[in-house]
Formats: C-alpha cells, sequence, structure tokens
C-alpha cells in the first residue's frame, strides 16, 4: 500500500467567486511534484495569481516563485502551531496572545514593527521561537499588502478546511484505492459538486473590493490556495 496526497487548488476569480482550479496526487513534499502541478495550472490558463496561500512546503515555496512569480502567504493557524512547539504548554497561551497582537495593527509597517517588538519580548526565553519569527515575518504578514476587506479571506487556509474534511470523510469510507484514477474520480467529483456550489451562492469576495484592486491586478485569478488533503 502507497499514500500519496491529494493536492486541491482553490482560486478567487476577478468576480470575486471562488473556483476549483485543479487536483493532482503524488508526494507533498517533492519540488518536482509542484512545479508540475502549478506549471499545469498555468497551461490550462491560470494566469494573474497576485498571492498563492498555503503551508509552508519547500518545495512549494520554489515552484511558487518559478511559475507565477507570484507573492507567498504561509497559513497563519499552521505558523502559530509551529510556534507554539518551541514553547513548553503552560506558556502557549501566553506567546499566543503576544503574537496574536500583530494581526490586530491597521497596517503592514506597524505590524511588522510589533512582530520585531514581540520577537525581541521573547528571545531571552525562547531563542529559537524568535529566531523563527525573524525568518517567518514577510511571509506571515504577506496578505496586509493587499486590500483591508481582503485580510481575513487571505491569512489563512481555514475557509479551505472544511472542503479538506468533507474529501477525507469520503475517501475514509473507501479506505483503500486500487490505483490513482479512482482517487481522481472520487475527489473530482466532489470537487465538481463544491464548484457548483461555489456558483450558487455570494461572492467570496464583493466586486467593490475586487475593483479596488485595480484593473492590473485583477486579469486571472488574484488569489490561489493550496491544500494537500
Amino acid at each position: 500500500m502507497v499514500s500519496v496526497a491529494a493536492i486541491i487548488a482553490v482560486g478567487v476569480n476577478q468576480d470575486g467567486r471562488r473556483e476549483i482550479l485543479g487536483l493532482g496526487i503524488g508526494p507533498s513534499e517533492a519540488a518536482t511534484f509542484w512545479l508540475g502541478f502549478l506549471r499545469g495550472l498555468q497551461q490550462r490558463g491560470l494566469s494573474g495569481v497576485k498571492l498563492v496561500i498555503s503551508d509552508a512546503h519547500e518545495g512549494l515555496k520554489a515552484a511558487i516563485a518559478q511559475v507565477f512569480k507570484a507573492a507567498w502567504q504561509r497559513c497563519r493557524v499552521h505558523f502559530m502551531r509551529n510556534m507554539l512547539a518551541y514553547v513548553p504548554k503552560a506558556h502557549h497561551s501566553m506567546v499566543a496572545a503576544a503574537i496574536r497582537t500583530v494581526f490586530f495593527q491597521e497596517n503592514r509597517k506597524s505590524a511588522g514593527e510589533v512582530w520585531r517588538q514581540v520577537a525581541d519580548q521573547l528571545r531571552s526565553r525562547w531563542p529559537k521561537l524568535a529566531a523563527a519569527m525573524d525568518e517567518a515575518e514577510t511571509d506571515v504578514l504577506a496578505f496586509m499588502d493587499f486590500p483591508r476587506a481582503h485580510w481575513p479571506k487571505l491569512h489563512s487556509t481555514n475557509p479551505l478546511e472544511r472542503l479538506n474534511k468533507e474529501v477525507k470523510r469520503r475517501a475514509n469510507v473507501v479506505g483503500i484505492f486500487p490505483n490513482e484514477a479512482s482517487i481522481l474520480r472520487l475527489i473530482g467529483a466532489i470537487l465538481m459538486e463544491q464548484n457548483d456550489e461555489w456558483q450558487l451562492q455570494h461572492r467570496y469576495m464583493t466586486l467593490e473590493t475586487m475593483t479596488g484592486l485595480g484593473a492590473d491586478e485583477i486579469s486571472g485569478k488574484p488569489a490561489l490556495a493550496l491544500k494537500a488533503a
């Protein structure tokens, strides 16, 4: 038996609606897989990507820079979990509260200033945590370079979690798949259902805020989120 990851790509189009952009099966940590997956999206017409939101996969980050030359947003939720791994459990609440003060700031400049203040405050007790914050600032705060109205939709992959859970639930019912084609058929059917449902719902981002990006900013898909199931 061989385990594989199902990679789901979701985008927000120029009308502010979510779309399923692609599905891939393969080893999620492999740089060559990510490069091929993103090139496949591009060859099928995906363009205008301004921001990619995902977990912290080094192979994916490299592929994003090579294929789309887009900014990368590290999922804030996963980042927080990673940071708390450096801290004893008794201090989790305090450290998490300190880091969250960054996200209450009004703009990217002030958020960066508070980020560095928090890192310096924690440095003496947890130097590895502070060093990780030093390295991650640009990636975790990338969403703040976009209109404020979009921030709640851009800082993490949380909006994809419901879809991801449904995919896992349906896949677990089957248990073991005979081949990759059978995986693609099942998950593809789930994604088609979800895509149809999204088209009937209210826009994920309003036309007013999308227009605020400027005409050159909204050709194709402004945001692309990737998740491994």
